[in-house]
């Protein structure tokens, strides 16, 4: 819940970079969250958090220097 917590802080700040790690730490969460949702089945979890995952990964690639702006 705190690495959670700190990606939301850092993907809310007004520098490319610290949002940009941001989302990899969200990345981080997320496989966190797998694992616990693993270890207890529970499985909406782990679903939950693959999908959360993939719209990570674009939000990081949105994020690179030279990504172009949809």
């Amino acid at each position: 819940m705190a690495v959670t917590l700190m990606a939301s802080w850092l993907v809310a700040s007004n520098g490319s970079r610290k949002r940009n790690w941001g989302f990899w730490v969200f990345l981080l969460s997320n496989l966190l969250w797998i694992i616990w949702g693993v270890k207890s089945q529970s499985w909406a979890l782990v679903v939950l958090q693959v999908g959360l995952g993939i719209m990570n990964i674009r939000g990081a690639k949105k994020t690179e220097p030279g990504a172009a702006a949809s």
